[in-house]
Order: C-alpha cells, then structure tokens, then sequence
C-alpha cells in the first residue's frame, strides 16, 4: 500500500484529542474553501471520545451551521438500541450540542434493507453528487482488519455501488447478519480519510494490512486506497506494537 501517512501517539486519549484537533481543522478549511462540510462519522470508542471532547469544546468552537453530519456505516437495529452508530453520536455530539436535525444524516437501517441502502445512497449523490465526495471520512478498524461495515470475506467487499447492504460472514456480532455500510469505493472517493485504531487487540491485523501482503479478502482495510485523497493512519502504541516501519 502507499500514498498513506502514519501518525502514532503514546495512547488512546491522546489519539482522540489528536482526532478531535484534526477534524476541527479540516472542517474550517472545508467551510472556508466550499460553504460546507460532509464528515463521514464512525461507530467506536476512540470516535466517542473523540465526539466528547468535540462537545466539550462547545458549539462556538466550529461552524456547525454548515457541518452535514453522514454515517460510514450503521447495524441494522433502531435509532435508540444501544448498538446503533448514530444514538452513539447523538448522545455524546449531536445532542450535548444542539445540531440542526437537517444537517444530520443518519442510515435507517430497519425495515427492507437493500431497500435502506438504496435511499441512503440517493440521499448521498442527490447532496453531494457523483462520486459523492466527503470532505473527511473518519474509520475504525477491528481485530479482523475491517473498517466500516465491510467484513472479511462479504459480499460487500466488491459491491460497484456507494452504499450496500452487506451480508455478514458471523452471526454472533450485534446489529444481526445484515449492516448498512458505504463502499470502499465511496469511502476512497473523499478528500481525506482518518483511521483511528486503538487498543492491543488490533495489533496482529494492523500489522498485516499495513505491512502484510495484499490480501484485502482477509484485511479489507486495505481496500481503502484513495487516488486522489489524503489517507492517514492514525494509531496508539498499543495497537501499533507489531509494525515495524514505525516506531
């Protein structure tokens, strides 16, 4: 893989405060270059700090006016089920600070759910046009080297669209066997694109999708590969204790 920047930080709140600095800066220079900025939000606990220390901020710290809040994935469960990526955001952003229901975007994810793949895709090109360019796409990456809703070995992985429902391998995960997720091909059409991965129990698959062989069936984090776009790997010690180009 190349064209990717890796940035390490002694743990994970530091990463979070590092994140929370970051999308501050790209939304600004979003606003200031176009009137607007899309965030991709993510599920996870380094996003939920990250959210916490954004809201802890307060509302004046960035232009939320003109800050369009999109998913990069959602479990197929209620907006109110303790699973569900947005009530995470809702709880720790969008509520502590007042956001516009207008400016939020959220994946209904019951009901039919290619059908809730469909809407949400038209929704994404009829806002942002095609390919549908997010200002900056936030992922986290889990034990198995997934990101978003795009599992290892799941049809998903080589959906053509910008939004699939994808058909999960396991059964045992929350949010049932289905989840609503963008595609890889739809997260690499963003202008910039932060991984945030924490924790010990990511550092065997972070090693193999960053210094492994290409094997994106096995890592699909490795499908994330903008041509244009700025990718920066944003990881904690713990999570990185296996790579060996960092240190």
């Amino acid at each position: 893989m190349s064209g990717r920047t890796i940035r390490r930080f002694g743990n994970l709140d530091a990463l979070s405060r590092a994140a929370a600095d970051e999308l501050m800066v790209i939304a600004r220079e979003a606003v200031a270059a176009r009137g607007v900025c899309h965030l991709g939000m993510s599920g996870g606990s380094t996003p939920k700090r990250m959210n916490q220390l954004l809201a802890a901020a307060g509302r004046d710290a960035l232009p939320w006016d003109r800050i369009e809040l999109w998913w990069g994935d959602e479990r197929t469960v209620a907006a109110d089920h303790a699973d569900s990526n947005y009530r995470m955001t809702r709880e720790t952003l969008i509520d502590p600070l007042g956001l516009a229901p207008e400016r939020i975007h959220r994946i209904d994810g019951l009901g039919d759910h290619a059908a809730a793949a469909q809407i949400y895709e038209r929704e994404l090109t009829g806002k942002l046009g095609t390919p549908p360019v997010l200002d900056l796409v936030l992922l986290g990456m889990g034990p198995d080297g997934h990101t978003a809703s795009l599992f290892p070995h799941t049809p998903g992985l080589t959906a053509p669209g910008w939004v699939v429902a994808n058909q999960l391998a396991v059964t045992n995960l929350p949010g049932a066997t289905v989840r609503i997720t963008l595609t890889a091909r739809a997260i690499n059409a963003a202008r910039k694109i932060r991984f945030l991965v924490g924790g010990a129990d990511k550092a065997a698959s972070l090693a193999g999708v960053l210094e492994g062989p290409a094997d994106p069936q096995r890592y699909p984090s490795q499908l994330i590969a903008p041509t244009t776009g700025e990718l920066v790997w944003m990881v904690d010690d713990a999570a990185a204790a296996n790579l060996k180009g960092t240190s």
